[in-house]
């Protein structure tokens, strides 16, 4: 799995110009799926993520985790993040994002498990292009 992880001051991710997600202060994730990810990969992944610690404290030190500062996540399933682009052409191959019978289920896990610690999670429509704004 791989995550890229934004965070901001609000944010929101639409679909077909309609709001389908939006939080307030927190991170905007955008989360890969590989072909070779299980719930254990899930289960790293969202500690790390509840626990990273990026948020300024009072000392201007990044110091303070999504948990310390009552952050929301805004979570988007992003398969583009295992394009593959070394080999010749112009044309990346998406051969190592899991096909979607793998990764619905370890998306929907994550985003599970995330509810569990965050109280709140909103997330895009898996496979729908969508448009997203933040803003930190």
């Amino acid at each position: 799995m791989k995550l890229v992880i934004q965070r901001v001051k609000n944010a929101d991710v639409s679909v077909d110009n309609k709001i389908v997600g939006k939080i307030n202060k927190g991170f905007l994730v955008l989360l890969g799926i590989h072909n070779s990810d299980t719930q254990k990969d899930a289960d790293y992944l969202v500690k790390k993520l509840i626990n990273l610690r990026i948020f300024t404290d009072s000392n201007g030190k990044m110091n303070l985790s999504l948990q310390d500062v009552n952050g929301e996540l805004l979570i988007i399933s992003q398969f583009t993040l295992y394009g593959e682009c070394k080999k010749s052409g112009n044309r990346p191959s998406f051969s190592d994002a899991a096909k979607p019978n793998i990764a619905i289920p370890l998306y929907e896990y994550f985003v599970n498990e995330c509810k569990k610690q965050v109280p709140v999670v909103q997330t895009g429509i898996f496979r729908c292009r969508y448009e997203s704004k933040s803003f930190e």
